[in-house]
């Protein structure tokens, strides 16, 4: 069990996934310079209640550790900085808020791989490309035009949950899901739901 820096968001981040962030509250200007003094890696958890700013708010217990990038400190103290998510991680038991958001975190390794993943991940390409295509054709805006899975079925379980607009709700259940072959099949199931939405959508006009 470690102390790590924490991030609360109103997003869910996800392994493999790159998070943009502009940094402009005192707390968190803190956060981000004690971060680069030390090993580059602060946690990230989605607000359930609450908001951003100001504190006061409800958080997850399932986040992801993210690992910086590149920073960048303005003239006016606000920084600009690019991590990507690493691992899962537990949150134990929160610090105090002093001076940013800090908490008690366990490692949360994906369980063992039941049967049927390749099955799964085969499934998921003509879902993805689907629900892509609708969206293209609804005209929304950054709509991969190709994707590639991974052969490995848990970095592939990321990026497809990466690729299509969940809402925060879903992933943050895709995030808290261990099992490789259940999170594969979550996120079918949410893709489904997704098309069947993004059908009627584009039948409504």
């Amino acid at each position: 069990m470690s102390a790590l820096p924490m991030f609360p968001l109103g997003t869910v981040l996800l392994p493999h996934m790159v998070l943009p962030l502009h940094i402009f509250e005192p707390r968190y200007r803190a956060l981000i310079r004690d971060v680069l003094d030390g090993d580059g890696e602060f946690g990230v958890t989605l607000i359930t209640r609450g908001h951003e700013v100001g504190g006061g708010d409800e958080r997850a217990d399932v986040g992801t550790v993210a690992r910086v990038l590149r920073a960048e400190e303005l003239d006016d103290g606000r920084w600009v900085v690019v991590a990507v998510g690493t691992r899962r991680v537990r949150v134990a038991r929160w610090l105090p808020d002093d001076p940013y958001p800090r908490a008690e975190v366990v490692d949360l390794p994906s369980a063992p791989v039941e049967p049927g993943p390749g099955t799964l991940l085969a499934e998921l390409a003509p879902l993805l490309r689907r629900s892509l295509a609708l969206l293209s054709e609804l005209g929304e805006e950054g709509v991969p035009a190709t994707f590639e899975l991974d052969d490995d079925p848990d970095q592939a379980s990321w990026q497809a949950a990466v690729i299509l607009p969940f809402t925060p709700y879903d992933t943050q259940r895709i995030l808290e899901t261990d099992e490789v072959t259940a999170r594969l099949r979550l996120i079918a199931s949410l893709l489904a739901d997704l098309e069947e939405t993004l059908v009627f959508r584009l039948q409504d006009g």
